[in-house]
């Protein structure tokens, strides 16, 4: 029977330092929560003709508005077609088509205001990724660069990975871009 110089409450000591921190599913509800904020703040930016924007984009692509307009154009074309009645537009109907393009102007409008907006916040949500992104990357070069000391350190044999040199440099995003440049250009 061995013994051992440690005390449970010493062996106990990292686990209990483990457990002081957040735990993955408080990490989560966190991060969730801030980027609830940030779409709340975001939405809370638009004026009033941005949320009558979105509103009415949001009824148009709704099974509602193609409803209303089978039964708008259906009554309109029956009413103007049907024997015996006064027709305000007869045969081939040139006043719905007059109101139904001014209304495609409109909803094209509306529609577009909405997706502008939409595409400013697809922009800062697409600002903040590459931020957080090459904050990470940052954090995975000095990450690298110590566990490489560590491995000289100890006297680890790092001949096997020959990329690891060029893995600890920084990520230059300037570069990166040119790069990306030049082979969208190979590709056209």
């Amino acid at each position: 029977m061995s013994t051992s110089t440690t005390s449970d409450s010493e062996a106990s000591a990292p686990n209990q330092a483990a457990s002081d921190g957040p735990s993955a599913g408080q990490l989560i509800q966190r991060n969730v929560n801030s980027i609830l904020k940030l779409e709340e703040a975001a939405k809370g930016e638009r004026r009033r003709s941005d949320l009558v924007a979105e509103a009415i984009a949001g009824f148009c692509g709704s099974m509602t508005f193609v409803w209303v307009h089978v039964i708008w154009f259906g009554g309109w074309i029956l009413l103007n077609l049907l024997p015996g009645i006064r027709h305000i537009d007869p045969f081939p109907f040139t006043f719905l088509t007059l109101v139904v393009s001014l209304e495609a102007i409109f909803l094209s409008t509306f529609i577009l205001i909405s997706q502008n907006h939409d595409t400013k916040i697809s922009e800062k949500r697409n600002h903040l990724d590459l931020q957080i992104n090459l904050l990470s990357e940052q954090e995975n070069t000095t990450m690298l660069m110590m566990l490489q000391a560590i491995a000289e350190k100890v006297g680890a044999d790092l001949s096997q990975h020959p990329h690891l040199e060029e893995l600890r440099q920084e990520t230059q995003p300037e570069k990166l871009a040119k790069e990306l440049e030049k082979s969208e250009e190979i590709e056209k």
